[in-house]
């Protein structure tokens, strides 16, 4: 029990003396978020709507945290699930978007996308004029890596969810850290359902590919 009540601590601790409304903001964006990763997983069209609103909410909290590299991504990701909705559901008798994986091309277009986030990231620190922490230099890293994440998924690649996985691997003890439990407990949430994705777009790939 003693262990247990760690555990709660750790992950809830830091919402005593939280106001309520910043409580149920992220309870919202908790629900919304898994349900998105959930739809994912299926590749099911539903996963950009219900992600928008999470991400939408997540922005305001960040910006309100202080965490501007983090929010600049939930803003990215607010744009591209736009995106990715239009792309997943333009699609006509000679154009279907399938599961697929990346060539050599999509593979060094996401490097690069990935080092000019975590530039670009790192100038917006600078911009806001805040000192550069250690934790700051984890959210330049995570970002590029979720915004290549983004982007191999608005295009159906297989590899999204490998970066995914790694980039939310690392942001869960990222958020315990700040105090953000309810947050840190979704990225565990979303780090099984990566691992679940991706054995089930790889699946559906051989599929398609056989």
């Amino acid at each position: 029990m003693e262990a247990i009540d760690h555990i709660v601590k750790f992950f809830l601790g830091a919402y005593q003396g939280a106001n309520s409304i910043s409580i149920a903001l992220e309870a919202i964006v908790f629900v919304f978020g898994v349900v998105s990763v959930w739809y994912a997983k299926r590749a099911h069209i539903a996963v950009y709507p219900t992600g928008l609103i999470a991400t939408l909410i997540t922005v305001y909290l960040l910006y309100v945290a202080g965490y501007y590299g983090d929010m600049m991504m939930n803003a990215y990701y607010s744009l591209m699930s736009i995106y990715g909705w239009w792309n997943w559901s333009h699609k006509n008798d000679q154009n279907v978007l399938v599961i697929s994986k990346t060539n050599l091309q999509e593979r060094w277009i996401g490097m690069v996308l990935c080092f000019l986030t975590m530039l670009v990231t790192y100038l917006v620190y600078l911009g806001f004029g805040r000192a550069i922490e250690w934790v700051n230099y984890i959210d330049v890293v995570t970002s590029g890596i979720f915004f290549t994440a983004m982007w191999y998924m608005a295009q159906k690649k297989v590899e999204n969810w490998t970066l995914w996985i790694i980039a939310n691997v690392i942001t869960v003890p990222l958020y315990a850290y700040r105090g953000l439990g309810m947050l840190s407990l979704q990225y565990m949430i979303f780090t099984v359902l990566a691992v679940q994705g991706y054995r089930s777009w790889n699946k559906q790939y051989g599929a398609d590919a056989g």
